[in-house]
C-alpha cells in the first residue's frame, strides 16, 4: 500500500500551472514543512528539525490551492508517494520524489494561522441580525440578511 498523510507548513506559495490541450487542468506545485518528531524535539543542538517534502496537486485540488493557499498554512495532506527521473540540461540523471496529493485540509481556523487569539473565523457582522433561539427541532432559524459565507459551516 502506498498511502502517506502529512501535517505541516507551506514554504511559499504554490506554484501553478496549466496543461496544454484539449482539456486544460490545474497543476500545483507546493512543499511542505513538516517537523520530524524525536525524543528530544530537535536535533543535537535542540532547534527543531523539519523535512520539506514535495507535493503535487491536480485539476479542482490545485485550483483549491491556488485559491486560498498561502505561504505559513498549515495543512494536512493525504496522498502517495510517486518517483520519478529526468535528464536536465547537463545530460545528468535526475530522481524525483513527490506525493501526489489525494486530499488537502487546512489543519488551523483562518484566526490562528494569522496569530488572532480568538480562535475562531466566524465573525458576525454588526448589521446582520442576531440569529433566532432554537426551536425544538434543533434548528436554528438564520434570519434575512446573513450570508453564506460568514457561517462557520461553510
Amino acid at each position: 500500500m502506498n498511502k502517506v498523510i502529512l501535517m505541516g507548513r507551506l514554504t511559499r506559495d504554490p506554484d501553478i500551472r496549466y496543461s496544454q490541450g484539449e482539456r486544460q487542468m490545474a497543476i500545483a506545485r507546493y512543499t511542505l514543512a513538516v517537523d520530524r518528531r524525536g525524543r528530544r524535539g530537535g536535533n543535537e543542538n535542540g532547534e527543531q528539525t523539519a523535512d520539506f517534502i514535495s507535493c503535487v496537486a491536480f485539476d479542482r485540488s490545485a485550483e483549491f490551492a491556488e485559491k486560498y493557499f498561502h505561504q505559513g498554512t498549515k495543512l494536512v495532506v493525504t496522498g502517495r508517494i510517486q518517483t520519478g527521473s529526468y535528464t536536465n540540461k547537463d545530460g545528468q540523471r535526475v530522481y524525483t520524489t513527490d506525493v501526489v496529493v489525494e486530499d488537502q485540509e487546512f489543519a488551523e481556523s483562518k484566526a490562528a494561522s494569522e496569530g488572532s487569539s480568538s480562535g475562531s473565523s466566524y465573525q458576525r457582522r454588526e448589521s446582520a441580525p442576531a440569529p433566532q433561539a432554537a426551536p425544538a427541532d434543533g434548528f436554528m432559524n438564520i434570519p434575512d440578511g446573513v450570508e453564506d459565507e460568514g457561517l462557520p459551516f461553510n
